[in-house]
């Protein structure tokens, strides 16, 4: 057997070092939540070019792309596991870049939103493929160094994402910001194209069977714990977007200080970045499943008291920050938890077949190499970064601990 691969060694993946590696993840990461919180500070402008009449509607900018980003994470797994990382990864970032563009020139409000769901449908092969790229190359403490690496940037970008908007506003108008993720994502296809290998070998890629994805479906959807956990992960992710998208009209219309909207949203976020720190030592101590749960309870109980604040007639610019990011703060805690008891509650084979996550491996087909290893196996937690329990399997691979929530942070 091969041994895997390590920071040290010859890197598995030729004319790429190490760190020019974790740049590469990083930045693909990286540019999914550009795309999200970049133009939030742009949109009272996107509304009034467009001739938007309710406010309200400009919210389909976010919308529009989280939809894409969402429907089509699931047909890129089998895609990557039958032709490789690499060319479904290339059509995405030419998708994601295209589509900027065309969002960009958009002359109308209903093209713009179309532009905005298709860009949301390349930057899906983004999600999906980073990780499995990452699971390709290396397994263990390296593994979750990278993704470390990786998830410090990943972070920050949703922190200073609506600041770049609102610089790029501050010498053109709206339509620039979109220019930016185009060019953004032009970039990273030409890196790409140039510097990255493929990394999932020929021998091990996967025929696609409809009747292996809709087993993987049936597995995951009649065991009722991994449901539980799916729909709990569901909701709180709604309230997560329901914030992201009215975020920057509270701050303008509401309180009537859109130039506080950037940094406030930075000091919001961030408490999600400070969750996923204190999470690294907590979940040693607590566990996933009761600190996932506790942390539930305190973001439901920080909403409510946020919500009676406001009913009193007490809230304030100051105070909707303050708990605001409080709740944030135990929105952090939630979604790397929640995946580990709905993984564990499935079983080993629930969950990867539906992503093309290599369902044959974990019957015992394969050897046990670098770039491609058996789904059923648990690494060892890794302490590094706070990464622990990486459950891999190829392009559905999803890190249980800190490999940091399904969806972007804002």
């Amino acid at each position: 057997m091969s041994a895997p691969a390590s920071a040290s060694s010859a890197p598995p993946h030729p004319g790429l070092g190490f760190r020019a590696f974790v740049v590469t993840i990083a930045t693909l990461m990286a540019l999914n939540a550009l795309a999200i919180d970049a133009m939030l500070p742009a949109l009272p402008q996107i509304g009034a070019d467009l001739g938007v009449l309710a406010d309200n509607d400009r919210q389909w900018v976010v919308t529009a792309y989280l939809l894409g980003f969402g429907g089509a994470q699931i047909v890129y797994g089998p895609l990557a596991d039958r032709f490789g990382r690499k060319p479904l990864l290339l059509i995405g970032l030419g998708i994601y870049t295209l589509f900027g563009l065309i969002a960009a020139l958009a002359p109308t409000f209903d093209t713009l939103l179309i532009a905005r769901a298709l860009q949301g449908v390349g930057a899906a092969a983004l999600r999906v493929l980073a990780v499995s790229i990452v699971r390709d190359c290396y397994s263990g403490r390296t593994m979750a160094r990278v993704m470390s690496l990786a998830f410090i940037v990943f972070l920050g970008v949703p922190i200073i994402a609506p600041s770049v908007g609102q610089l790029v506003l501050f010498f053109a108008e709206w339509r620039a910001i979109f220019l930016v993720l185009g060019a953004a994502g032009a970039a990273g296809l030409v890196w790409c194209f140039l510097k990255l290998p493929e990394t999932l070998h020929p021998e091990y890629r996967l025929p696609i069977q409809f009747s292996r994805i809709a087993a993987g479906f049936r597995e995951s959807l009649t065991h009722r714990q991994a449901v539980g956990y799916m729909l709990g992960m569901m909701m709180i992710t709604g309230a997560l977007f329901g914030f992201i998208n009215s975020a920057q009209q509270i701050f303008a219309d509401t309180f009537g200080r859109p130039n506080v909207f950037p940094i406030a949203f930075a000091g919001i976020a961030g408490a999600i970045a400070v969750a996923s720190i204190l999470n690294a030592r907590l979940v040693e101590r607590m566990g996933m499943r009761f600190l996932s749960h506790l942390a539930l309870f305190g973001f439901t109980g920080m909403a409510a008291l946020h919500v009676l604040v406001s009913a009193l007639g007490h809230e304030t610019l100051w105070t909707f920050i303050a708990l605001q990011a409080a709740t944030m703060l135990f929105f952090g805690l939630v979604p790397g938890n929640f995946g580990g008891p709905g993984h564990a509650a499935a079983g080993p084979h629930r969950g990867h077949g539906v992503l093309g996550a290599g369902a044959d491996h974990h019957r015992g087909r394969g050897p046990d190499r670098v770039l491609h290893r058996p789904a059923v196996r648990r690494l060892d937690p890794a302490p590094v970064g706070g990464l622990r329990g990486l459950r891999p399997g190829g392009a559905g691979l999803r890190a249980v601990g800190r490999e940091g929530p399904a969806v972007p942070p804002p």
